[in-house]
C-alpha cells in the first residue's frame, strides 16, 4: 500500500535540512507547508493539498548544497532530487511530476520558470510570504546575515547606511529587507496570497517607521 505523500515528503526531507541555516531550515519548510494550505483554503478551485504539503517540505533541500557551492541551482537539483526519492518509494508518476512542477518554480529568481499549476502558485505564495510581516522580518535578516562577510565582501549593518558617513555607504544595511518583502510581495500570484501579503505589509512598514525613528533617520522610506 503506498504511504500518504505528505508524511513521506516530510520524512524524506529532514535530513536534507540538518546543514541548513535559520532562513532555509525544516522550520521555514513547516511554515511555508502551514501558509500554503491557509492559502488553499480560502482558493475557489480544488486545491491538491497533499502534492502542495509535499512540495513544500522538498521545496528548499537543495538549499545547504546551493549555499557551499556544490550545485548553482537549488530550484532545478531539488526538483530533481525530489522526483527521485520519490520515485524510489513508488510514489506514481503524475504525483511525482505535480511536486516537482511545483518545486522548480518556486523560486523568486529571473532563471527560474514560472508555476503554472496552481499548487505551483500557491507554494511560490506562501514561501514568498515567509519573508514579510514579523517573522519575515527576522528570516530577512537572517538572510543578509549570510551573506555578509563573506570572503572579499562587508559585514552589513544594523542602521541605514544612506545616512551615515561614506565609509559605510556601500555596505548591505537594514533598507535590504524593506526592498526585499517589496519585491516577494510584488510578484504574487494568487489573490489569497495577496490579501495576506497585504495585511503583512502594513505590518512592516509601521515597523520600518518606528525603526528610523529609533535612529533618529530623516526623511521617509
Amino acid at each position: 500500500m503506498a504511504r500518504e505523500l505528505e508524511p513521506l515528503a516530510r520524512e524524506l526531507s529532514i535530513p536534507y535540512y540538518e546543514a541548513a541555516l535559520p532562513a532555509h531550515d525544516s522550520f521555514h519548510s513547516n511554515r511555508v507547508r502551514d501558509l500554503s494550505l491557509r492559502l488553499a483554503d480560502e482558493c475557489e478551485d480544488a486545491v491538491d493539498r497533499d502534492v502542495l504539503s509535499a512540495a513544500a517540505w522538498l521545496h528548499d533541500i537543495g538549499r545547504p548544497l546551493e549555499r557551499t557551492g556544490e550545485i548553482d541551482d537549488h530550484d532545478e537539483w531539488g526538483a530533481s532530487e525530489a522526483a527521485d526519492l520519490l520515485a524510489a518509494e513508488d510514489v506514481s508518476p503524475d504525483r511525482i511530476a505535480a511536486v516537482e512542477r511545483c518545486v522548480r518554480a518556486h523560486s523568486i529568481r529571473a532563471s527560474s520558470p514560472e508555476p503554472e499549476t496552481l499548487e505551483a502558485k500557491l507554494l511560490f505564495d506562501a514561501d514568498k510570504l515567509d519573508a514579510t510581516g514579523a517573522v519575515g522580518i527576522v528570516r530577512l535578516a537572517c538572510i543578509v546575515g549570510e551573506r555578509s562577510g563573506r570572503t572579499g565582501e562587508k559585514h552589513a549593518v544594523i542602521d541605514d547606511s544612506s545616512g551615515l558617513r561614506a565609509a559605510t555607504a556601500d555596505r548591505p544595511d537594514v533598507s535590504l529587507l524593506h526592498e526585499w518583502a517589496r519585491e516577494r510581495l510584488d510578484e504574487l500570484y494568487t489573490d489569497p496570497g495577496r490579501r495576506l501579503g497585504a495585511s503583512r505589509w502594513e505590518f512592516m512598514e509601521s515597523f520600518f517607521a518606528r525603526f528610523a525613528d529609533e535612529l533618529g533617520a530623516e526623511g521617509e522610506r
